[in-house]
């Protein structure tokens, strides 16, 4: 059994711009603008989504704008930017509408760290606050591209993924002792962009390609070179494969075997 090494860092987002646009968009949306937050579940668009709305295009007037029958997150002479948080397959007929006639930017955040904030769904208090051990990855949008997949390769589509620290409000009103399974999330506060990957062409996706790789080599290689679980690895060869970045060539035992596409 190939053994999975320590999980696979990439670099850092250092751009002072970027960051600095991402702090003030994160600012002016949680800070200045006051947006409605009148009571548990009253809110309107989530923190996260406003916020990464505003970082991408500060222009109001870019805002939700109808589109061919759909509202677009932003519109602008560029083309359209949608902000997707989850469930990237409820992007499907969007992308059938948009993509024809206007370039299309996905950008899908990942939480990387995630700082989960306890509230009391009768005095709305704040409880203990716990950090999740887990920590995400570009590799952790795979099991959501998944669900585009038919889509990777259509002229004009730019994936952009976000690595964000992030902060989880739960409402603590779960079916457990404590509470806390089966609770409902009340919203979610981007903290700080960690990184950030843009994925246009086949050859943009070697980013996710280890460099220690050896040829061929299967999806158990794959796994243990980036530290991400088997499961998942089988769900990213099969994206590379479906964008070209790499190749079957043939068997090992039950095994795929692959090899990358020269660019």
């Amino acid at each position: 059994m190939t053994k999975r090494k320590k999980r696979r860092e990439f670099p850092p987002l250092t751009d002072p711009d970027k960051l600095e646009r991402f702090a003030r968009a994160r600012d002016r949306i949680i800070v200045f603008e006051e947006r409605e937050r009148h009571g548990i579940g009253m809110q309107m668009e989530k923190t996260l989504h406003a916020v990464l709305k505003c970082y991408k295009d500060p222009d109001p007037d870019h805002h939700e704008i109808p589109v061919e029958g759909y509202i677009a997150d932003i519109y602008s002479e560029q083309g359209i930017i949608e902000i997707q948080t989850a469930h990237l397959g409820n992007l499907r007929a969007k992308l059938d509408t948009f993509l024809p006639l206007f370039p299309v930017r996905v950008v899908y955040p990942i939480a990387h760290r995630k700082r989960v904030i306890w509230i009391d769904p009768d005095t709305g208090e704040q409880a203990e606050n716990n950090l999740s051990t887990h920590i995400g990855t570009y590799y952790t949008a795979f099991r959501e591209l998944y669900r585009i997949r038919p889509y990777l390769t259509r002229p004009g589509l730019t994936l952009e993924l976000l690595l964000i620290d992030l902060e989880e409000y739960r409402i603590k009103d779960g079916w457990s002792r404590d509470r806390k399974r089966g609770s409902h999330r009340f919203d979610t506060i981007p903290v700080q962009l960690r990184g950030e990957l843009v994925l246009e062409r086949p050859e943009d996706y070697m980013q996710l390609v280890p460099e220690d790789l050896p040829e061929p080599f299967t999806a158990a290689d794959f796994a243990a070179a980036a530290g991400i679980p088997r499961a998942l690895a089988s769900t990213v060869m099969l994206l590379l494969t479906e964008t070209g970045t790499v190749l079957r060539v043939g068997k090992q035992g039950r095994a795929w075997l692959y090899r990358l596409a020269e660019f």
